[in-house]
C-alpha cells in the first residue's frame, strides 16, 4: 500500500490533489476505536463550560440540545488530546503537506437520530490559515451514510476561492452559513465505514443532511491540522501543537476572511 516517499501511494495523493479528498483506511485499531467512544460516552454526561454545554436534565425537541458538538476537547481530555496526535493520521498528513502538520483544532459530533446537518461551507474561511491551507481529518466512530446524516462533498471545488456565505436554512442546519454549490459541480456522499478516515483540503466545500434515522448515531472524531509553514491562524484555533504536544508559535490573523471580522468567533463542522 505504501511507497518510498512515504505513507500514501501515489494514486492517494493524485486523488487528493485532483479531488481534494481521500478516504482512508486501516489507521485506527479497534481497541483504539473503543477507547475513542468510551471517552466521549463519559464526556456525553458532564457540562464542561466552553466545550460541551448539553441540557442534561430538560427534555427538548432539538436533539441537539442534549448532544451539541464537544469543541476543542484536546484541551481537558489527555484521550483526545493523543488522538489527535495519532501517529498513523499524522503520517498522512505529512505526505499531503509535504511537511510537518501542526495539529490546530479537535472536535467531536454525537449527531443523534432526528438532527440537524450542516449546510455546506469551506473550513479556510473559519481557520484562516496563511500562507498554505488547512486540512481536515474527519474520522467515523460511526457507519455514516446518507441515512444517519453522513458527509457530502463537492469534488474539485478545493480550487475554488474561499467565498462568503449566504445563510442556510436553520431548519436543516444547525450552522447559520450556507455556500452554494458552484455551477458545473455537484455535491455527492462520502460513505464511510466505522473507522475510515476522511481528508479533505480546507477550500473543498462540505456538509451534511440531517440524520434521518430513529436509532443511529453518526459520532464522528474531527481534527484540523495546518502545515508547519503556516504563521498565520484564527486565535480561537491556536495555539497549534507538533506531534510532541509542544507549542508551534504562530501570529494571530484577524482578518475575517472576504466577509469581514464579524465571523471570526464561528467554528466550523
Amino acid at each position: 500500500m505504501s511507497d518510498k516517499s512515504g505513507t500514501l501511494t501515489d494514486g492517494q495523493k493524485r486523488q487528493f490533489v485532483t479531488e481534494g479528498y481521500l478516504i482512508m483506511k486501516g489507521l485506527y485499531s479497534p481497541n483504539e476505536l473503543e477507547e475513542i467512544e468510551r471517552t466521549f460516552e463519559e464526556i456525553s454526561h458532564r457540562f464542561i463550560p466552553g466545550h460541551f454545554e448539553p441540557v442534561l436534565n430538560a427534555s427538548s425537541a432539538d436533539p441537539l440540545s442534549r448532544y451539541p458538538r464537544v469543541m476543542q476537547p484536546h484541551r481537558f481530555d489527555e484521550t483526545a488530546l493523543r488522538y489527535m496526535l495519532h501517529e498513523p493520521v499524522l503520517d498522512v498528513l505529512t505526505d499531503l503537506f509535504e511537511e510537518e502538520p501542526l495539529a490546530a483544532q479537535s472536535m467531536f459530533y454525537y449527531k443523534p437520530p432526528g438532527s440537524r446537518g450542516q449546510a455546506l461551507h469551506q473550513d479556510n474561511f473559519y481557520l484562516k490559515v496563511e500562507p498554505g491551507n488547512c486540512i481536515a481529518a474527519w474520522l467515523a466512530v460511526d457507519s455514516a451514510d446518507m441515512e444517519n446524516g453522513g458527509m457530502l462533498v463537492v469534488p474539485k471545488t478545493q480550487e475554488h476561492e474561499i467565498v462568503c456565505p449566504e445563510l442556510a436554512d436553520e431548519s436543516e442546519s444547525f450552522t447559520k452559513h450556507l455556500v452554494k454549490v458552484p455551477e458545473g459541480t455537484k455535491a455527492i456522499p462520502a460513505v464511510m465505514e466505522k473507522g475510515d478516515v476522511l481528508f479533505f483540503n480546507g477550500n473543498l466545500i462540505h456538509g451534511s443532511f440531517r440524520n434521518k434515522t430513529k436509532d443511529r448515531f453518526r459520532r464522528a472524531f474531527i481534527c484540523h491540522y495546518a502545515g508547519q509553514s503556516a504563521m498565520r491562524i484564527a486565535s480561537h484555533y491556536r495555539p497549534l501543537l507538533r506531534a510532541d504536544g509542544s507549542v508551534a508559535e504562530t501570529d494571530i490573523n484577524h482578518e475575517g476572511g472576504p466577509c469581514g471580522v464579524e465571523f471570526e468567533a464561528l467554528y466550523p463542522h
